[in-house]
């Protein structure tokens, strides 16, 4: 059952948004090239600024349902692709809309398993008494209902894939059969004597944090360690910003023709509005705005979707819940430790990059969201207009 895996569907983000005059020849990306090696190769020629070197530098990973340039999840995308071919369960964390299930997808066709089926559950989505037989099937007359043997989601995934989303949500009675199967192999039905024998993958997938689950004894702990021997985080749109206008525009090819749209891409103001936006919906959120703005032709932004870079969060409490309150305290706390190291490094955005442990790119998405800029002809010395506005008002 030995396949040859195909190299990542790597183009350059010229065919992508169709924005960008110069093009750089990329080195080719095959199996035997190691994980951690997404950066282009630029051959010698005219001098060019920084921020034209990132975008060449860019790469694009494209399979028709991801579509990312994040170094984040192009390493996430590597760490998928090595780990599929084995039977190992993996565990996919991450907020909603993030694309668990398209990973998991990713997962299984680049696997051995790829020509079984692909079987997934919706642990939240089922009371805990249907779950049950809809994981393990069950015998005729079983209950008051069962007139005929069902197959559970177990036996049709047998050779292939079995994706759990909302692992999260299942009661500590399935917990403890699912570890079970994933210890021997086999179930049995309800209303059976006899053991039934499966090879399955798990793949499990939630967007509650399990490890703050299994110290308040909502989660098993045997059963988090059995799923957690390959560990994928997918991060929130907000955390790739470079990842909006990709994905916008492939939206926007997806549904055009459906909803009989002309447009070809996105004007820039719209990618301005959706760069400024907090995404609270993640990757859902912004296909659903995609496919409002091809029928209506129009945005419609709240508010409070949009990321304005810090706000005052001293004042009365009232007009912010503490969802709100913790998030914008968040993003001054952020704000306030880049532009520390900005003063440290004397404005070399390269290496405050490097100390803060995030790309180049993502350092000038947030200086360009939060307006920052060094003073004109200071020796870098970050002067925040911002902050001095604020410490004026006081005295």
């Amino acid at each position: 059952m030995n396949r040859t895996i195909q190299p990542l569907p790597w183009r350059s983000r010229e065919k992508l948004l169709m924005n960008f005059t110069s093009a750089v020849p990329m080195k080719a990306v095959s199996s035997e090239y190691p994980l951690n090696c997404f950066e282009t190769e630029i051959e010698e020629a005219a001098p060019v600024s920084f921020e034209e070197e990132e975008k060449l530098q860019q790469q694009i990973y494209d399979d028709g349902k991801i579509v990312t340039s994040s170094p984040e999840m192009l390493r996430i995308l590597g760490i998928a692709r090595q780990a599929a071919n084995t039977d190992v369960p993996v565990l996919i964390l991450g907020e909603s809309g993030v694309g668990k299930e398209l990973v998991a997808q990713l997962l299984h066709e680049q696997s051995n398993r790829c020509r079984y089926p692909f079987v997934k559950l919706n642990c939240a989505a089922l009371p805990h008494e249907l779950l049950e037989s809809e994981l393990f099937g069950y015998e005729k007359g079983a209950f008051t209902g069962a007139v005929h043997d069902k197959i559970g989601k177990f036996k049709q995934a047998d050779n292939g894939t079995l994706f759990l989303d909302k692992i999260g949500e299942m009661s500590p009675h399935l917990q403890a059969k699912l570890l079970h199967v994933l210890q021997d192999g086999e179930f049995n039905r309800l209303g059976s004597r006899s053991s039934t024998k499966v090879d399955v993958r798990i793949v499990a997938a939630t967007n509650r944090k399990l490890k703050e689950a299994v110290l308040r004894g909502e989660f098993r702990s045997d059963l988090y360690f059995r799923l957690n021997v390959i560990q994928l985080h997918i991060p929130p749109l907000r955390d790739r910003p470079e990842d909006i206008a990709l994905l916008a525009n492939h939206f926007l090819e997806k549904y055009r023709e459906r909803y009989g749209s002309s447009r070809r891409r996105l004007p820039k103001d719209v990618i301005d509005t959706f760069i400024k936006r907090g995404w609270p919906g993640n990757v859902r959120e912004l296909e659903n705005v995609v496919k409002r703005y091809l029928i209506l032709n129009k945005v419609e932004v709240e508010s409070d979707d949009l990321d304005e870079g810090p706000k005052d969060v001293t004042g009365p409490t009232n007009t912010l819940d503490l969802k709100s309150l913790s998030m914008h305290a968040a993003q001054q706390a952020e704000r306030d430790i880049v532009v520390r190291v900005l003063n440290e490094t004397k404005w070399n955005r390269k290496e405050c990059a490097k100390r803060l442990h995030i790309s180049y790119k993502a350092l000038r998405n947030r200086l360009k969201r939060w307006n920052l800029c060094p003073p004109p002809g200071s020796s870098g010395r970050f002067h925040d207009q911002h902050s001095r506005a604020s410490s004026s008002s006081i005295e």
